[in-house]
């Protein structure tokens, strides 16, 4: 049995859900059967979305008003419908007309989106590419500044692990610092 999933998001506390649930409603979706969240969508915890995506099942609907209330970015949100898609879910934004993965048409559409998407990917790889590139033809590197012998991390490291009766563990924990780089410490104190 299909159902229709609704899920709906304004930016602010003080915003509305009247409108997107009443379209929600009006789509076919159960009152029920409406998620929402009062949370900037650049925010990845959002806890209504999270409840729609474990309530949505195969053959299912997923609607939302807008585009922009599911997705924090394009690359996110074909991500986003392409996992849904896979599971046999559907995907249809209500104000965006041409956007519904249920006719054939609505997934060109979004297909194309997906292109554009990762065109947009491989710009932003190509033009930071360049820029390391142009930095480097300059003299500069990129990256953290190496750790010296004589930084107070290394030297706290050292004094630390020379007490033999605290764990390799403990060590790490106290420092907040990883095993590896606990060792990479102690090998500059060395040298």
């Amino acid at each position: 049995m299909s159902r229709f999933i609704g899920y709906a998001r304004v930016s602010r506390g003080d915003q509305n859900l009247e409108l997107q649930i009443n379209a929600l409603l009006t789509a076919g979706c159960q009152k029920e059967l409406i998620f929402t969240d009062k949370i900037s969508g650049a925010k990845s915890l959002r806890p209504g979305l999270d409840q729609c995506l474990k309530e949505l099942k195969t053959g299912d609907t997923l609607i939302v008003w807008r585009l922009d209330r599911l997705g924090r970015s394009m690359s996110h949100l074909v991500k986003l419908i392409e996992d849904l898609r896979q599971e046999g879910i559907s995907f249809k934004s209500i104000c965006d007309g041409a956007i519904d993965t249920t006719t054939a048409s609505g997934e060109l559409i979004f297909n194309i989106f997906s292109s554009l998407s990762q065109f947009e990917r491989r710009l932003i790889q190509e033009r930071t590419r360049a820029g390391l590139s142009a930095s480097r033809s300059r003299g500069k590197l990129g990256g953290r500044k190496p750790i010296l012998p004589n930084d107070p991390r290394v030297k706290t490291a050292k004094r630390v692990h020379e007490d033999k009766s605290i764990k390799i563990e403990e060590i790490c924990k106290t420092l907040r610092i990883s095993r590896p780089t606990l060792y990479r410490y102690l090998s500059l104190a060395q040298g």
